[in-house]
């Protein structure tokens, strides 16, 4: 098996990243895991029982958006030798969310139990993307959920954009979440990435990231920034990222690395609402928004939508990169609403900013 230095090395020989001695760093601690996962489980006791290995520390990799943590683990997950699963963490919980509410409908008295014997009955390793909670449900049963999961010898190895102890940061009751903190931190080596590439202050720092009029040229350069941003080739599959949102769907079609690629009907054509687009303000750090029409009383729900989009995108400090009708002071002018939409102009001015989001 080779090495994760050698293969990030081929890598970059042909091209296909750019050297990085953060990443390097990492490396040699993702290499122990996989190391340890090759090794053979030993074989069941002579009556058949046996207690489940002592899991090796997975790790906890954090830091800014753009300093490699999704391309490591696509290094790191291609390597290991076992059964094992990623998945983004916020469609992970609600999947759990989902079995759980499927094994209380069967009168289990403790849903949890279940459900994390089932995942452990199919992996070795679970890693994941984007480690974060901001739901109250999520915080209340992750601690015992993970608990379980450790016991049976599985192996988390997750990347977040915020150190553990920034989890459900400010989070109702969350003194009650404290303990998975300190459970993280036993179970995960934790790992600052500090990278010189990250998305907002290295590769898109001055570069345009508003494209008027919304023509092929403007997609030529959004295929361009997209490529960028991700490390994706283009005939790599690409997955979509999809969020339950109070039991509606959000559809993100192409999420990759943080980044998410979505036309405007995507998400302005639908009938989406605040909670929606907090939820996709929260789950991605760089919004590629394509197509956005000129805006008039003639599509006023959708430009009301927008506006809201926007507004979370902002608060989030969510760099967005996007094609347009007009500029931003053009794009709504006549009809109710063109007065509000005035601070929508305003914002969208600001975050092009060379230091937006940083």
């Amino acid at each position: 098996m080779a090495e994760l230095k050698d293969i990030y090395a081929a890598r970059v020989a042909e091209g296909a990243i750019r050297p990085d001695p953060a990443q390097e760093a990492v490396l040699p601690e993702l290499e122990r895991i996989c190391v340890d996962l090759a090794r053979p489980v030993p074989k069941p006791g002579f009556f058949g029982r046996r207690k489940p290995p002592e899991p090796v520390q997975g790790l906890y990799l954090w830091g800014g958006v753009g300093t490699g943590k999704s391309m490591l683990m696509d290094l790191f997950v291609a390597a290991v030798p076992v059964p094992k699963r990623r998945v983004h963490f916020h469609a992970f919980m609600q999947e759990i969310q989902s079995g759980l509410h499927e094994a209380r409908k069967r009168g289990v008295d403790d849903a949890i139990v279940p459900v994390a014997d089932a995942i452990a009955a199919e992996v070795r390793l679970l890693a994941f993307d984007e480690m974060q909670i901001t739901d109250i449900t999520d915080a209340m049963i992750v601690g015992r959920l993970f608990e379980r999961l450790f016991a049976a010898g599985v192996v988390v190895v997750t990347t977040s954009n915020r150190p553990p102890e920034d989890l459900y940061k400010d989070g109702l009751n969350r003194a009650l979440f404290v303990p998975f903190i300190n459970e993280i931190k036993a179970r995960l080596r934790v790992w600052e990435i500090q990278g010189e590439t990250d998305y907002r202050q290295g590769r898109m720092a001055g570069a345009a990231v508003y494209f008027t009029p919304a023509d092929a040229e403007a997609r030529a350069a959004l295929d361009a920034i997209w490529a960028d941003l991700t490390q994706l080739g283009a005939n790599d599959p690409v997955k979509g990222l999809h969020l339950r949102v109070k039991g509606r769907m959000v559809d993100l079609p192409r999420f990759h690395n943080g980044v998410a690629r979505v036309s405007f009907w995507d998400l302005c054509g639908q009938p989406l609402g605040p909670a929606d687009y907090l939820a996709v303000a929260d789950a991605v750090r760089v919004l590629i928004l394509e197509d956005v029409p000129q805006l008039a009383e003639g599509n006023f729900n959708q430009a009301k939508r927008f506006v809201t989009l926007v507004d979370a995108l902002y608060e989030a400090k969510v760099r967005l990169v996007m094609s347009a009708a007009a500029l931003p002071e053009d794009l709504y002018t006549l009809g109710t609403g063109s007065f509000e939409f005035e601070r929508t102009a305003s914002r969208l001015r600001e975050m092009q900013g060379a230091g937006w989001g940083g």
